[in-house]
């Protein structure tokens, strides 16, 4: 069974960093990996992604100068380095990969099969 195991989650005070870790499970990771954050009250937003071939992009304007999504292939692992983080990046945080080897203009949750089980990023003082 194919599965994503997510950590790197936890408190942070703002302007802190953190790094989230997305690991397959029974499959070798080698297809596009999103990443996705979903605030309480709020709709799963597409924030990240990384392609098959380290092409990146990022959607959310909010993010980008901050966060970096890389993939180190001999781990099986997927990244998202966060920096500078605000009150605002408060959300569960997810993984997602739908199999395929680019990342879409506009990611969209329910497009995507395989998810992580989310890791909690709370950024407070």
């Amino acid at each position: 069974q194919l599965q994503l195991v997510e950590s790197g989650g936890g408190l942070v005070q703002p302007g802190g960093s953190l790094r989230l870790s997305c690991a397959a499970d029974g499959f070798t990771l080698d297809y596009a990996v999103a990443w996705f954050r979903q605030a309480l009250g709020k709709e799963r937003e597409g924030i990240s992604c990384i392609t098959s071939y380290d092409e990146t992009l990022n959607y959310a304007d909010s993010v980008k100068g901050r966060f970096t999504v890389s993939r180190d292939d001999a781990k099986n692992t997927v990244f998202l380095q966060m920096n500078s983080l605000k009150p605002d990046d408060t959300a569960v945080y997810y993984c997602a990969t739908d199999l395929g080897h680019y990342c879409p203009d506009n990611p969209v949750y329910y497009e995507y099969d395989y998810w992580g089980q989310g890791t909690q990023v709370t950024v407070s003082s």
